[in-house]
Formats: C-alpha cells, sequence, structure tokens
C-alpha cells in the first residue's frame, strides 16, 4: 500500500507548480515498481508527449511519433480510466495505462507505466491497478488546495493593498504620499531599501527613498538606480536580479546597480494606469530572495497604489504647470499616435464640414414635367347615333384620312332610298302637270322635287360622315372607345385626341418655394420615367404668370421646347423629372434652405 504520508505530502505540494509532475511520476513509479513512465496529453491533433520519467534515462518512445500499442492503451485508458497491455515476449515489461483526474482542466492526461518484470499473476495485476486508481485523483486534489492556498493568500494580498491605501488617503501631498508608500512597503516585506521613480519628460526621476528624507540627485547610486528603472520602464514589465530560468527580460542595468550595492536580490515593478506605465518600484534585499507570494503581493500593491499617486502628482503643482499639461495631454488625444482610425475619421469629417460649409456646387431646381404635343385635333360625332365599329386606341399612330371609328349607318340608308323614290315621285308629277299645261301645280311639284333632293344630299352626307377619320397623322392620345360599341353618342361628344409627334414640347410644374429661382432662357435637363438613364437638354421658353392649385400646394406650369430632336419612343403624356439650371450655391446652403425656410416661417410671429 502506498505511504498515506507521502501522498498527502503531494497533495499539499508547496513547490513550483513545474515540479509537481515529475514528483509525483516518481512516487507513483516508486509504487508500483516500474522503472519509467511516460505522460500523455490529449489534444485537437491527438495525442502529444509531454514529459518522461526519469529525464536522463532513454526515452521509451520518440516525442514525435507515438506507436500505436502506446496510442491504443491511452485512448482505451481514456475510456475505462485504466488499462494493462502485457509485453509480447517473455522478458517484455508490461505497460499499465491510468487516467489522470485534474481540476478544472479539459484536457485529459494518461499515465503509462513500464514495469520491467512481467506481470503473470492476476492477483498482481489487481494489485497493480488498485495502487494506481488510489492515485488517479492525486493531481486534482493538489490542483485544488493549491487553488485554496492561492485564493487566501490574494485575500491577505488585499487586505494589505487595502490597509496601505487607508495610509495613503490621509496624505495630501505627493512627497509624503511617495515617502509612505516606500517606507510601508520596505518594512512589510523585509526590504533593505525601496524607491519609487516616477516618468518625467520621458525619463524616470527618483522620488523618494525609505528611510531616507532627501537625497542628491546627482549621485551616482541614484543615476544607477535610475537607469535600473528605466530599464524595466521600457520593457514594461518586471525585471527580477537574479532572473529566473523562464524570465527573458534584459536585466543588465539591474545586474549593474546589484553587483555595485552588494545586493542579493532586487525586483522592479511598473505602476501603469490604463495600460501605460508611468512609474517604477525598485525592492532590495541583502539575503532572502522573493517568493512568488512576495511578488505577485507587489503586483497587486503597485496596481492599487498607482492611479493615487498620479492624482497627487497631478495636484500636487503649481497651477500654471497643470494647466500646460492638462493642454498638452487634451492635445495628445488629438495629435499622439494612438487611435489613428478614429483620428483620421474625425480629420475626414472635419475636412466634409469644411467642404460643407465653403464650397459651391451648381443649384439646380427639380420639378415634375410632361410631354405635350402642339398641335392637337379633336374628332367629334357629327351627328346623334350609335357607334358601330372601333378602328383607332389610344396611343395607335394614324395617318391623314385614317379611318377611326364608324358610326351605325343602317336608318342613313333607308333615309337615302326614301328621299330618292320621293324624289322620282315628285319630278314624275311634275312631267305630268307640264303637259296638261298645269303651272301651277307644275311649279308645285318641282318645289317638292327639289325639297327631296336636298334632303337626300343631306343624308348622303351623313353617310360619309358616318365614318370618322383622322383629321392629321399623329398619335391618338385620347378615345378609349373600344368597349363602346353600339353605345349612344350625342352630337358633337368628343371621341378622339390626335397629337402630331413631331411638335412636342415639355410642360414643367414648378412649385411655389422654387418658382423665383426660374426664368425664362434658363437651361436644364429632363429625364422620363421610363428611361431614367438618358437625359435631353432644354430650354425654358415661357412661365404661366398664374398658379394653380393642386394637392401638392400651387403650381406654375413653365413651358420648355426640347433641343434634341424627339426620339421615336416619345409619346405625350409622357411624364419624368427636370432639373432646371440655377446658378452656384454653397453646400450647406442647398442641404439646408428649405429646412431653414420652414423653420422660418414656424417661428415668425
Amino acid at each position: 500500500m502506498p505511504n498515506i504520508t507521502s501522498i498527502k505530502n503531494l497533495h499539499s505540494f508547496t513547490g513550483h507548480p513545474g515540479q509537481f509532475w515529475p514528483t509525483f511520476l516518481a512516487f507513483a513509479c516508486q509504487q508500483v515498481e516500474a522503472d519509467s513512465c511516460l505522460l500523455l496529453t490529449k489534444k485537437s491533433t491527438g495525442w502529444h508527449y509531454s514529459y518522461q520519467w526519469p529525464e536522463n534515462q532513454a526515452q521509451l518512445t520518440p516525442k514525435d511519433s507515438l506507436p500505436a500499442h502506446l496510442l491504443q492503451l491511452a485512448d482505451k485508458s481514456l475510456e475505462n480510466n485504466q488499462s494493462m497491455l502485457r509485453g509480447q515476449q517473455d522478458k517484455s515489461p508490461t505497460l499499465f495505462g491510468l487516467h489522470l483526474q485534474e481540476y478544472q482542466s479539459e484536457i485529459p492526461k494518461v499515465a503509462i507505466f513500464s514495469v520491467p518484470d512481467p506481470v503473470t499473476k492476476s492477483e498482481s495485476i489487481l494489485q497493480t491497478l488498485q495502487l494506481l486508481q488510489l492515485l488517479a485523483d492525486t493531481p486534482e486534489l493538489y490542483q485544488r488546495e493549491r487553488a485554496n492556498r492561492q485564493s487566501l493568500q490574494d485575500q491577505v494580498n488585499f487586505a494589505d493593498a487595502l490597509d496601505l491605501m487607508l495610509l495613503l488617503n490621509g496624505q495630501k501631498k505627493f512627497i509624503a504620499t511617495a515617502m509612505t508608500v516606500v517606507n510601508e512597503i520596505a518594512a512589510r516585506y523585509h526590504c533593505s531599501r525601496v524607491s519609487l521613480g516616477w516618468l518625467e519628460k520621458g525619463y524616470i526621476r527618483l522620488q523618494s527613498i525609505s528611510h531616507m528624507e532627501q537625497f542628491e540627485p546627482k549621485m551616482e547610486i541614484v543615476n544607477q538606480l535610475e537607469a535600473a528603472m528605466e530599464e524595466a520602464l521600457d520593457q514594461n514589465e518586471e525585471i527580477q536580479f537574479p532572473a529566473p530560468q523562464a524570465n527573458t527580460a534584459i536585466n543588465h542595468d539591474h545586474g549593474t546597480y546589484a553587483d555595485n550595492q552588494k545586493l542579493q536580490q532586487l525586483i522592479s515593478l511598473p505602476l501603469r494606469v490604463s495600460g501605460q506605465a508611468i512609474g517604477v518600484l525598485t525592492c532590495e534585499r541583502e539575503a532572502s530572495s522573493f517568493s512568488n507570494n512576495d511578488i505577485r503581493s507587489l503586483r497587486i500593491l503597485c496596481d492599487q497604489i498607482a492611479i493615487p499617486l498620479e492624482q497627487r502628482k497631478k495636484t500636487d503643482r503649481w497651477i500654471g504647470v497643470r494647466i500646460a499639461d492638462s493642454i498638452k495631454e487634451k492635445a495628445s488625444i488629438f495629435l499622439g499616435v494612438e487611435h489613428t482610425l478614429a483620428k483620421l475619421i474625425g480629420l475626414l469629417c472635419c475636412g466634409l464640414l469644411v467642404a460643407i460649409i465653403t464650397v459651391k456646387l451648381p443649384y439646380r431646381v427639380d420639378a415634375q414635367f410632361i410631354l405635350r404635343s402642339k398641335d392637337v385635333r379633336q374628332v367629334t360625332a357629327p351627328f346623334a347615333g350609335y357607334i358601330d365599329q372601333v378602328q383607332a386606341e389610344i396611343g395607335q399612330k394614324v395617318e391623314s384620312g385614317s379611318p377611326l371609328l364608324n358610326l351605325d349607318n343602317r336608318n342613313l340608308f333607308l333615309e337615302e332610298a326614301s328621299a330618292l323614290a320621293n324624289q322620282v315621285r315628285y319630278l314624275r308629277e311634275a312631267e305630268k302637270f307640264r303637259a296638261s299645261n298645269s303651272l301651277i301645280d307644275m311649279k308645285i311639284a318641282q318645289a317638292q322635287a327639289d325639297q327631296a333632293q336636298a334632303q337626300l344630299e343631306l343624308v348622303q352626307y351623313r353617310i360619309n360622315q358616318s365614318q370618322l377619320r383622322s383629321p392629321i397623322s399623329g398619335i391618338i392620345v385620347e378615345g378609349d372607345n373600344g368597349e363602346r360599341r353600339g353605345a349612344p353618342v350625342e352630337k358633337g361628344e368628343l371621341l378622339f385626341k390626335v397629337a402630331r409627334h413631331e411638335k412636342l414640347f415639355a410642360e414643367i410644374k414648378i412649385t411655389e418655394q422654387d418658382i423665383h429661382e426660374i426664368t425664362t432662357g434658363q437651361t436644364a435637363e429632363l429625364t422620363f420615367v421610363s428611361r431614367p438613364q438618358q437625359h435631353y437638354p432644354f430650354l425654358i421658353e415661357q412661365i404661366n404668370p398664374l398658379a394653380h392649385a393642386e394637392d401638392s400646394g400651387n403650381i406654375f406650369v413653365a413651358r420648355s421646347e426640347v433641343f434634341a430632336a424627339g426620339e421615336s419612343w416619345w409619346r405625350p403624356g409622357m411624364s419624368g423629372i427636370a432639373k432646371i439650371e440655377v446658378s452656384k450655391r454653397r453646400i450647406i446652403w442647398i442641404i439646408t434652405h428649405r429646412t431653414v425656410n420652414f423653420l422660418r416661417l414656424l417661428i415668425w410671429w
């Protein structure tokens, strides 16, 4: 059975965390009588070599490639918490795998033990597996106890920091506060000397030394100490001399200072505010070294005292210096190298604002327009009747004389036959009376024949007029009669409007807010809703002085002549947007003039 005291010592191991695994594996190998042990860690890419005990012995396997039987043993141990692999030959070692439990770790670890003597008896195998199972939770218990010890130590460190802060709050001057800091730290951490340096104009200047009210700034020891402090400030990290093995910081000036002062231990810690080092605290010891708890406690203290010291430094100065530093600090926000993107965006915004206020651009008034024709003919019903056939529709191109609509003329043909019959009858009666020398009756019959002739001509005229034809060549812009077949029409009723395609002009609707900007002779461009990618120049020819009301407000109508020849797809009634050139105005006026005018009307009294 394993030694209970030894296991408890592992649980409360106080050495460096990096030394725990060698100590634990050596103890585990001793308990199961293994001559070597391999520690494997499973990552996203598979099992990887972590450590082997003993280190000076030939390795069980190369670090860069693990044999398949070890990988299988590790997987099986992870699944079953422990596993075993017998040797292939009589004298081959037996391999035991153990899944090690850890505290707050999601990376599995498996230890593989190599037992040199063949294990053949089931009792020996069971005993070895039981021993390993008793050791499986040792890393977890050690890590838990270490975390608890660290938590208790952090509480003590924070309590010390609070005690020191209470002492600092009673000081109003920077030098007094600095002296309190160095004297208290020297007493609490058994330092032979503690010094505080502050960043001034790019260099560290020594402010206070423990148990020394005054010192000469030009002393050689002061210069060497300031050089060591600047070494920590430039690297913005703590520097310890002699340096630990894992520390790669440069400590040349620290070594020089320690050799000249015959010091055994020296550590410098930066004081930071918002991540920027503003000072350095240097602690010296002549004998004992700084423990990990000491260093951790000093870090906490430096983080706590940095802000109070900075505040005392800023307030404990002549008012002129404070004002100058405040201006410099504000200017550095805009002129420094930090936050380059934000400053670039701010600079661009300022440039844009200046451009908006000073730069002038062509100002154009937007207005709606409708395409109109100069020559529009109306086609009306020549007489009352009924619609028989419709031969044209809106938007259709027609030539002069093209049929548009036919009225029902069947009654007219009956009237024509009746009038013709009456004419023949009256002519025969006139001939009969002429033969009988009845002159009066002959004249009456002749007059009736003339009346029948006039009636016949009227009926024939109406028959010819029953087919409505286009008076000009153009486009039908009004007259949707396709569904009115058989419907009655009155004499003079409008049935069609035909507009010439060649003579078109734009009728522009200008609002009352913009009419004061518009004069005849101004040039502009128009674009159609159906084809906004094409623009056509035009000239304002005439402005109607009388406004007419619409839903959007009072509208003034301007007439314009298009410079370019009309396109084949242009149709009267098409609409779009016209942009009329006025003059150059400042961008800020273009953006705000409507809002300003609205506010002027709103607040005017």
